[in-house]
């Protein structure tokens, strides 16, 4: 029971400082997601050992080892699309994987374009 209500305390602690990071993106329209900036926020603050790693470990934890349930939803929606999958599944799978490899090139050849620009040496 007690660690129980440990990981939800650490997990709304988790939740919280995203909610307030979301907040501020809004409040100061950056084009950065409140979220990202929550990940930012908690990293500099473990970092410089301000928030003790052991505030949220357990909730972390938690979190990572639930992750797969938040993907089963979108996977047990293809099921109502089932024709559609049947119909153009090769041509969706093929514009899924040339999108895929069009951003991995374009992300590179972007990466090498701005370490020549400033001066160091290839990514």
């Amino acid at each position: 029971m007690r660690k129980t209500c440990k990981i939800i305390v650490q997990v709304l602690f988790l939740f919280i400082i995203s909610w307030i990071m979301n907040r501020f993106a809004d409040w100061l329209h950056l084009p950065i997601p409140g979220s990202i900036l929550g990940l930012i926020t908690l990293f500099l603050l473990l970092q410089f050992k301000v928030l003790p790693r052991k505030y949220v470990e357990e909730g972390s934890e938690w979190l990572i080892a639930t992750m797969l349930l938040f993907f089963i939803p979108p996977t047990v929606g293809i099921i109502s699309y089932r024709q559609l999958i049947m119909d153009d599944g090769f041509r969706i799978a093929l514009v899924i994987g040339v999108g895929t490899i069009i951003v991995m090139v374009w992300s590179g050849l972007l990466a090498q374009w701005i370490a020549r620009r400033k001066g160091g040496s290839r990514v």
